[in-house]
């Protein structure tokens, strides 16, 4: 009976425990992705069963969306970004540390893509994360306008965040398939044609 009780203490669903499960996966998801990586090697990182893994998060499914709400928390600036200069190099930073981590970029994806699907179980993670994500760029955005930023004249700021958005996540699945791709030279390209002012009276 001692037995079953230390082991039902080394798997209490405390915070601390789930944090470190949650790092030990995405430390793995970020070097081999979500089908390079099994419960077991996550498991024996923290230095439990895959059972005991699975008293914390039911299933892969649970785990997987646990590390993309943990990665998205970790992603977000530690101040609010006040100015389009921010922003733009908070989004190029994300970029770059992607570099770094393509697994978490290739969970993302593939998640994302999959969840399209109403009935996914990711299904409204991403949806109120695109939501989120691009009213934050709008504001951003609509708050530079009325600062006089060179955006393009009478330009659709939701359409912008929206172009920003798609280009961000492309860029990558790009690099993911050719690492040749240049992610950061084409971001700077984007964001050289957005801020530059194309009115026609200037012509």
């Amino acid at each position: 009976m001692a037995r079953s009780g230390a082991e039902h203490g080394h798997y209490s669903k405390t915070p601390a425990q789930r944090a470190r499960i949650l790092d030990a996966a995405m430390a793995v998801f970020a070097l081999r992705g979500e089908r390079g990586t099994s419960l077991r090697e996550i498991a024996e990182r923290v230095g439990m069963s895959q059972a005991g893994l699975l008293h914390h998060f039911g299933s892969k499914s649970d785990l997987l969306l646990a590390v993309l709400d943990r990665f998205e928390q970790q992603e977000q600036p530690a101040e609010p970004l006040s100015t389009l200069a921010e922003s733009i190099d908070f989004v190029r930073g994300e970029l770059a540390r992607g570099l770094h981590r393509p697994g978490l970029f290739q969970l993302q994806a593939m998640l994302a893509a999959e969840a399209t699907d109403p009935e996914h179980p990711a299904h409204t993670f991403f949806a109120d994360r695109y939501q989120r994500v691009t009213r934050q760029f709008e504001e951003t955005l609509r708050t530079a306008a009325d600062e006089g930023a060179a955006l393009p004249e009478g330009v659709d700021i939701s359409a912008l965040a929206h172009l920003v958005i798609a280009a961000m996540d492309g860029l990558q699945l790009q690099r993911l398939l050719n690492d040749e791709v240049d992610v950061l030279a084409s971001f700077d390209l984007l964001v050289q044609a957005l801020t530059s002012r194309h009115d026609a009276r200037d012509r």
